[in-house]
């Protein structure tokens, strides 16, 4: 099984995009440490952001959010502030609804 992280990213202070990505990121390794196997788009793609000067937000990374939570069986919605406010996060949990997917909610 393989279990996709939502969580809000976007933000018009950097420092507040930069303690998402090192919340959920603890938090996506702690669940791999237990033997889960996981996805969190902000993990992976916050880091070639930087690198690459990349948009960071949600509009840029939809596709690419839509294609790798397709393939995934669940998806845990990371409650981080701003979750419910976030367009991507809403746009996760809808395409987790559409198809069937379980969705669970965690709070840090």
């Amino acid at each position: 099984m393989i279990t996709y992280i939502a969580t809000p990213y976007t933000h018009e202070d950097p420092k507040v995009m930069q303690e998402r990505f090192e919340k959920v990121t603890a938090f996506s390794a702690d669940l791999m440490s237990k033997g889960m196997h996981v996805f969190s788009p902000i993990t992976h793609c916050h880091p070639m952001a930087l690198h690459a000067d990349l948009p960071r937000d949600f509009e840029f990374w939809k596709t690419y959010c839509v294609k790798t939570l397709s393939v995934c069986d669940q998806v845990i919605v990371y409650c981080q502030e701003g979750w419910k406010q976030s367009t991507g996060v809403k746009a996760e949990i809808k395409l987790a609804k559409s198809q069937g997917k379980m969705i669970l909610y965690t709070k840090p």
